[in-house]
């Protein structure tokens, strides 16, 4: 993830895709997505659950190779340049990838995030550099993060010495934001955005989200329900033949087929989903 240096602000991601498709040993996660989001976009990955839309975000930055299609971000090509994608983004909030520890602290979460990003991304010269100035830049790359991710350390139950495991959702996600933010991305990918939230709290996530694409970095986040103004990118099977009238009994015997087809492939999606989560978590 590497970013610029010093306080500057990241040039967010362009997003473009055509027929884009992964498939995997049970079947084909997603397939024919398109998408044109320009730099700086609130991209939402619409769709019902099992439908691929983790599978298609994890393929987005750069985690999972598509199958057919071709996609482009940050001018970086894919499947070509998927490692060229990985250093411009960032992964918030996906689990099975990113989970929080909830024995940590907040403020040992984002030290251990300073020093990865300071190992990964930084220059020998800049390795090299006097001790205080290396805190110096840890602490305002830090302060930044959580400014854009608006958490308040103070407003925490026990500042920043607040366990992950006393944090509410919101605050949670506002978090695993600010580690992500770290590494000043140019696109940052969130899954189960909505998930469990309420109507209230849905609002609160979708303000902050669109708060920093609209400070330039690119944001693609996973929801069962896109807010008005996204660059909306569904998942959702299409249905390509009308349904044929037939008796009662025959209709019976077709939903009956019908459900326990789905039945067969919610768990081979689930399957799928998870399969991906774990090819993620190793890279």
């Amino acid at each position: 993830m590497n970013g610029p240096q010093g306080g500057a602000a990241p040039s967010g991601a362009a997003v473009t895709a055509e027929g884009f498709g992964l498939k995997g040993p049970r079947g084909w996660a997603f397939r024919g997505v398109d998408i044109d989001a320009p730099a700086g976009s609130l991209v939402a990955v619409e769709g019902p659950s099992g439908s691929g839309r983790t599978c298609l975000l994890l393929a987005l930055t750069g985690r999972m190779r598509p199958a057919e299609g071709a996609a482009e971000v940050a001018g970086f090509r894919l499947p070509k340049q998927m490692s060229a994608v990985r250093r411009v983004s960032a992964l918030a909030h996906v689990p099975g990838v990113t989970d929080l520890d909830p024995a940590l602290t907040v403020a040992e979460h984002l030290h251990e995030r300073a020093l990865l990003q300071r190992r990964f991304d930084g220059t020998l010269r800049g390795l090299l550099r006097p001790r205080a100035e290396r805190a110096t830049e840890a602490k305002l790359r830090i302060d930044t993060a959580l400014t854009a991710a608006g958490l308040d350390r103070e407003a925490l139950p026990k500042g920043s010495r607040t366990a992950v495991r006393d944090l509410e959702r919101v605050e949670a996600l506002r978090l695993s934001l600010a580690l992500a933010l770290v590494g000043r991305p140019r696109l940052i990918g969130v899954d189960d955005t909505d998930l469990k939230l309420s109507d209230a709290e849905r609002t609160e996530v979708w303000a902050l989200l669109r708060a920093i694409a609209d400070a330039g970095t690119t944001v693609v986040a996973v929801c069962s329900e896109a807010p008005r103004g996204a660059v909306v990118v569904s998942t959702a099977p299409v249905r390509t033949t009308a349904p044929e009238e037939t008796s009662d009994e025959t209709s019976e015997v077709h939903s009956e087929e019908h459900s326990e087809a789905t039945r067969e492939e919610t768990t081979d999606t689930d399957k799928e989903a998870a399969d991906a989560l774990a090819e993620a978590g190793r890279a």
